[in-house]
């Protein structure tokens, strides 16, 4: 990100129309904050102590205080503290504080407040190469996982996986797992921490407060007298400036022990992409990093040497990554909740790599992006005087596997773009953070599931329905409100219609089943006993089977059709709520379905009916 001089300040007030956004960077001794004018433009970098304030709200109006006339709407936050619901307790200084109580009492519109890791990570597709200093060989895989991790306060750990719209940050404190030496220096070393911790992390060494654990380790092992205490900044400034030997020392442990952790998170991640390091002790080291035992340390993994030696290492050197990953965080948010078109913002970026004729095809879709979404690839082609070959290509240098695969993603983008994600709900969770998840995890399990409906069994499935002669409903507990819902639709289009969410009637009434007839069993596990039983008893019978459940059940085994729900859900703590949902948009799709594509074989009345029900679904 550019800084812009303070003069220029009121000048590009106007970049963003709803005013600049207020980004900080919040440690556990300073506090970084700026002013994004306009994206990449950064004004009023200020850095704060944060022992001169009680808390956040204090340091915060301190700032603002320098620029009242400035009227702040949306604001996101970096926080050296893990970040789990509204209340956040810091865990290296006494504040504790509401995300939402400081939106309010700023005037905010939106705060968003991330761990500063998973900052950290998002700045990195942002990095120019003069940002970044390369330790060693190896070259990054294209669109793969990347790792980062830094040394400061604490050890941060966090990484970047790839999707087809960026990436998405990896929540971690992987800083938290437990060290392990690799030589009997390092050994000495975990010994003498053992006194103090009686778990010894990789925080506890590979860090500030663990560089001068290792220093006071290394003094005893080495029978320094009158070493004395020394911060990390002094060590490194020993070894670098004074060439102190037991400075040296330190440090050659110290990036040894960070080559080991890193090694760890590139193969436990698969972090072909590279390994980004941070915080605030490494780039202080400059040049010297470079050659240290960190790369050696860091390809020492045995069988698994060529595969680390493959992976890149760099130290990021930007002065202010945080700010980086913050604002693309806090735009990314922005631009979904106004429904702005990601999709098409890759369309318009990609334009110029693309050719003369490929580009026809990236104009019609900005131009006309809802005919494009409605005709045949024919008329799109025509439409774009092209080749229906370079509609194809188009839509494969987006990374599509074709122009379905594009139309599909293409539809859900010019609604706004919603990910696919799932959080967890705590017992600790405000209604406001409850709801919001609830919300978000339902929509999102929505989105996925209609990425992989298999349209093939939907169709055999009103197939069967078609032509039942007649259809029973069987599913107890929290599958019965889908089955009766199934049965009042049903119902109305005539086909005789019944519903059994009793175990012990199941098999009674299969019994009574002959060809022509369906049955609908839904189930969550698919593993009810009953269940099946009714199921096998049945398909003796002659009659056919459609199990609403998961893929891999045995009731879906046995099915004459199986439309498939594969939602994961903890049903021991929660009612299996999504999965309903997800069950009865098939009862919905079906219902749909029927009633569309046989209009032409009802009478008059029939055809009414049907019409209605179409009318009552919303379609």
């Amino acid at each position: 990100m550019t800084k812009e001089p303070e003069a220029e300040l009121k000048l590009s007030r106007s970049a963003y129309a709803d005013g600049p956004r207020l980004l900080a960077d919040i440690g556990a001794t300073h506090a970084r904050l700026a002013l994004e004018m306009a994206p990449g433009v950064l004004g009023a970098v200020r850095i704060l102590k944060c022992d001169d304030y009680p808390g956040i709200l204090p340091l915060l109006r301190a700032y603002l205080l320098e620029h009242g006339g400035l009227r702040i709407s949306h604001a996101a936050f970096a926080l050296a503290n893990p970040i789990s619901g509204d209340m956040i307790r810091m865990t290296n200084r006494d504040w504790q504080f509401s995300t939402e109580e400081v939106r309010r009492e700023l005037g905010l519109n939106t705060l968003l407040i991330v761990n500063d890791f998973t900052a950290l990570a998002m700045s990195l597709p942002a990095l120019g190469p003069n940002e970044l200093m390369k330790v060693g060989g190896g070259e990054p895989v294209p669109n793969a996982v990347i790792g980062v991790l830094g040394p400061g306060t604490g050890l941060g750990v966090s990484g970047l996986i790839p999707t087809a719209d960026g990436f998405v940050t990896l929540g971690s404190e992987g800083g938290h797992a437990s060290f392990a030496p690799s030589d009997e220096r390092e050994y000495f070393v975990l010994q003498y921490a053992w006194r103090q911790h009686p778990h010894v992390s990789c925080e506890r060494l590979v860090s500030g407060p663990g560089m001068e654990l290792v220093y006071r380790a290394l003094a005893e092992r080495n029978g320094v007298q009158g070493a004395g205490e020394k911060t990390a900044q002094e060590i490194v400034e020993g070894a670098l400036g004074a060439r102190d030997p037991l400075c040296l020392e330190v440090l050659d442990v110290f990036c040894a022990m960070l080559g080991t952790v890193s090694a760890n998170l590139a193969v436990t991640l698969g972090a072909i992409g590279g390994i980004f390091i941070g915080g605030g002790i490494v780039p202080r080291m400059g040049e010297w990093f470079t050659q240290s035992a960190f790369r050696a340390r860091f390809e020492a993994k045995g069988r698994f040497s060529d595969y680390v030696a493959a992976i890149p290492t760099y130290v990021i050197t930007a002065p202010n990554p945080a700010f980086t990953g913050v604002a693309t965080i806090l735009s990314e948010h922005l631009r979904g909740r106004s429904g702005a078109n990601t999709l098409m913002d890759r369309v318009v970026q990609l334009r110029p790599e693309l050719s003369p004729a490929e580009q026809r095809v990236a104009t019609l879709v900005l131009e006309h992006p809802r005919k494009v979404l409605g005709e045949p690839i024919a008329e799109i082609a025509r439409l774009a005087d092209v080749s229906q070959p370079t509609v194809i290509r188009f839509c494969r240098s987006l990374g599509f596997l074709g122009l379905a695969d594009f139309k599909l993603k293409f539809a859900s983008s010019l609604t706004g773009t919603i990910p696919v994600r799932h959080s967890q709900v705590r017992m600790s969770d405000s209604t406001h953070d409850l709801s919001a998840k609830v919300i978000d995890n339902t929509v999102s399990a929505i989105l996925k599931f209609r990425d992989q409906l298999d349209v093939t069994s939907i169709d055999r499935a009103i197939a069967l329905l078609r032509k039942a002669n007649r259809v029973e409903f069987y599913a107890m507990g929290n599958s019965r409100v889908v089955a009766l819902d199934g049965q009042h639709k049903f119902f109305r289009f005539r086909i005789p219609t019944s519903m059994y969410g009793d175990s012990h009637l199941f098999k009674l009434a299969a019994e009574l089943l002959k060809p022509g007839d369906v049955v609908v069993a839904i189930s969550n596990s698919g593993q009810l006993p009953e269940l099946l039983a009714a199921v096998d008893a049945a398909r003796a019978a002659g009659a056919d089977v459609i199990a609403i459940t998961s893929s891999k059940s045995a009731l879906a085994k046995k099915a004459t059709v199986c439309l498939s729900v594969d939602h994961t859900e903890d049903s021991t703590t929660f009612l299996s709520m999504i999965s309903r949902v997800l069950q009865l948009l098939l009862i919905d799709i079906i219902s749909v379905g029927i009633s569309v594509g046989a209009q032409s074989e009802l009478s008059e009345g029939e055809a009414e009916s049907r019409r209605l029900l179409i009318s009552h679904l919303d379609i």
